[in-house]
């Protein structure tokens, strides 16, 4: 059975998930490279480039395919199957993408350009807003990256960690600390702008593909009408239904061990038994197991993000569901990975087989926003008040 057609509902998606499919295929090829390497492999980023894989969020009226929020998870989904590194990588691109043109955060001046140019040249953008000191923006410290107003241009100095896909970004969307208007503020700045330098520091257990490098600014000079996003002191952050491609990711990667272990269980025969240990009573069972894990977490996934699509009205009221489905999901991917090796056994932790990667990539998951305890804390105080 394949899961991923599960939830595929018109011919549109029925291409749309090919398209995943066969990027998957090829990005599969090269997990053993960015493992190496802990980055990116070009040879990734080509081959996303080759189907104008970086405009699919874009609206239509600027070359885009304006991808459904359901669209998107079904892609993500299959992607993550052949390398979950590069799907949560591209995801981070084309959730902001999809947040810039149904938000409508920037000015159409800054705006239109850009979303031509991204379309047309197929460039890649990503928020780089975790710090050291700070953590997870999520978790509300404020930027020690200082921006400076001199003259018609804004002076930048700081460091920012966690920034997927580093060295093949053209474009940053940089938070900062404006210290004349004493608010946070994103500024956008390309890639080749003097005062950037990257530095390779990204040496994880898991996720090595995303080359989630420092991107060290120094006496960076941004032109004024690059400052494109102003935080407004005490609005209430609105719900983001683009970082479903968190969980969707997730779950891609315990459906591709799913699949790795109930294959292997099908032809792996030890000379104990007259039968493969698909057959025996308790590989049943964790197979059960795996698939009922999976299914609540996706019917949940799906559902929820139908429910964005389909009533934009309600989307302001749906933060609490959009952090649990990232809960569930992510802890389930989790469970479901963790049964695939137990299923496999010992060769499971050998380096000729993927379920180690699978292992240690679906933990990264946990530690994605939001985290589980602000989850929880969510869920509670909307209960009691």
């Amino acid at each position: 059975m394949d899961l991923f057609k599960t939830f595929v509902k018109s011919e549109r998606q029925v291409r749309l998930l090919e398209k995943a499919a066969q990027i998957a295929q090829k990005v599969e090829k090269r997990v053993k490279i960015a493992e190496e390497t802990a980055s990116m492999p070009i040879g990734n980023v080509e081959d996303l480039r080759a189907v104008n894989y970086m405009s699919l969020t874009l609206p239509k009226s600027y070359g885009g395919e304006a991808l459904s929020l359901y669209e998107f998870l079904l892609m993500q989904e299959r992607l993550a199957a052949g390398d979950g590194a590069t799907a949560l990588s591209v995801g981070w691109h084309l959730g902001v993408v999809k947040e810039l043109s149904e938000d409508h955060l920037w000015n159409d001046a800054i705006y239109q350009p850009f979303a031509k140019e991204l379309a047309e040249k197929q460039l890649l953008v990503n928020r780089l807003a975790t710090e050291p000191a700070t953590g997870s923006p999520t978790r509300g410290g404020i930027p020690e990256t200082k921006a400076k107003c001199s003259g018609n241009s804004y002076l930048l100095n700081g460091r920012k960690t966690f920034a997927s896909m580093a060295s093949v970004l053209d474009y940053y969307i940089v938070t900062a600390y404006i210290e004349d208007q004493e608010t946070v503020g994103s500024f956008l700045i390309a890639k080749d702008t003097p005062g950037i330098s990257i530095e390779h520091t990204w040496d994880t257990l898991g996720m090595r593909g995303t080359g989630s490098d420092d991107v060290i600014l120094k006496d960076v000079t941004v032109a004024e009408n690059m400052l494109v996003e102003l935080h407004q002191k005490g609005k209430k952050p609105t719900p983001k239904g683009w970082l479903l491609h968190i969980p969707a990711c997730y779950l891609g990667i315990a459906i591709a061990a799913r699949n790795d272990a109930i294959e292997f269980a099908k032809n792996f025969q030890p000379n104990s038994l007259n039968t493969p240990i698909s057959e025996v009573a308790h590989i049943q069972q964790k197979i059960g197991e795996m698939d009922l894990k999976l299914m609540q977490a996706r019917y949940f996934m799906y559902s929820i993000a139908e429910r964005w699509d389909n009533n934009p009205e309600e989307r302001g009221q749906l933060g609490a569901e959009l952090a649990a489905v990232k809960t569930v999901a992510t802890n389930s991917a989790n469970e479901v990975v963790d049964l695939a090796m137990r299923i496999v056994g010992g060769r499971g932790l050998s380096k000729e087989n993927r379920f180690e990667q699978y292992y240690r990539d679906v933990r990264a998951g946990l530690h994605n926003p939001p985290m589980d305890d602000m989850v929880i804390s969510i869920l509670a105080k909307r209960a009691v008040n």
